[in-house]
């Protein structure tokens, strides 16, 4: 078989996850996918008129208990051993053994799993096409973004107003998170950030977005970190990545998007954003991208410049909190307050 970068980048390579056993990998994989058929089967029901009255809470009904059923699926994640390895790893090419000798779990390119490991082996091959060390690569690219708190989650290095993480025990009682090395996956969960900076990250993410669309502008207009294509080629869904916690969204490239949609006249307006959420042993975060809906006359005449849109970035010190609904919802009230004025 081959495995791409793309399929890498959009977790369709087949390699695994933490969970080793295929057969309780599939198993998970029909729960979810029977829950979001029952999902998409109410929203169908409720578009063709059952005499419901479609408000917020209805509408969004199954994308609300979806998405909160993933904290309930990742404590159960977080049950797999090799969450809390202390192993230190000199490289990311070193790091490949833990699963480079395992089988894959289907052909490349058959079928979306969601897959932190797949994002090593990405990370070697950035560190061969760069020539550099991954990790020097990444603080360097930072560094241009003006992302000067996010660093590597070293735990022997000194880092200013680095948080302590929390975890509930088997009694609901609070406790430190215990101890881990997270040098075995830097590329799927070993940096440490700040909202801050994550909002930096997303700003530059729009501004490289929007940046094609503004063309008069008599070149005063910076050139974005990325090209405008690529960006856009990162936050379209790829086929196959119907994602099980979002009733609406599709995988793309490194990202969960949600593409801009109204099937009837007076229905629920769907809009395009793009988002993310991070789980790791005491840590939960989100960064979510809304985009704004640019109009034509004032991209032409340049009286507005990019970026434009809502940025949410939230970071919390504890372990399994669903967090992408309430980045929804804040990024809602603010676009709904912009256009209110």
């Amino acid at each position: 078989v081959a495995i791409t970068t793309r399929l890498l980048v959009s977790h369709l390579s087949g390699i695994r996850h933490y969970e080793k056993d295929i057969a309780k990998v599939k198993e998970e994989k029909e729960k979810a996918n029977r829950a979001l058929k029952a999902y998409q089967d109410k929203e169908q029901k409720e578009k063709e008129g059952k005499g419901i009255e479609k408000t917020d809470s209805v509408k969004h009904g199954g994308e609300v208990k979806s998405r909160n059923s993933k904290p309930g699926r990742r404590d159960k994640e977080f049950e797999q051993e090799e969450y809390y390895l202390k192993e230190k790893f000199e490289s990311v090419i070193e790091s490949l053994k833990i699963f480079k000798n395992d089988p894959l779990f289907f052909k490349p390119g058959d079928q979306f799993l969601y897959s932190t490991y797949g994002f090593t082996l990405l990370s070697a091959v950035v560190e061969r096409a760069s020539g550099q060390k991954f990790t020097d690569y990444m603080l360097k690219m930072f560094r241009d973004l003006d992302m000067l708190s996010t660093v590597l989650d070293d735990n022997e290095a000194m880092i200013y107003n680095r948080a302590r993480c929390y975890v509930y025990n088997k009694k609901g009682r609070l406790v430190n998170a215990p101890y881990v090395d997270n040098s075995y996956k830097w590329a799927g969960g070993g940096f440490l950030s700040s909202v801050g900076d994550l909002l930096k990250f997303g700003n530059a993410l729009l501004y490289s977005y929007q940046a094609g669309q503004f063309k008069n502008t008599n070149s005063r207009l910076l050139p974005g970190y990325l090209k405008p294509d690529t960006v856009a080629m990162m936050w379209t869904p790829v086929p196959k990545t119907e994602v099980s916690w979002d009733g609406d969204g599709k995988y793309a490239m490194a990202w969960a998007v949600v593409e801009k949609k109204q099937q009837c006249g007076c229905c629920r307006q769907q809009r395009h954003y793009a988002s993310h959420t991070g789980g790791a042993v005491g840590a939960s975060s989100v960064l979510l991208i809304l985009p704004e809906e640019l109009d034509s006359e004032a991209v032409g005449t340049g009286v507005v410049a990019p970026p434009r849109g809502i940025i949410v970035s939230i970071i919390c010190n504890m372990q399994s909190v669903s967090l992408n609904s309430t980045a929804l919802k804040i990024a809602r009230e603010f676009d709904k307050e912009k256009w209110a004025q």
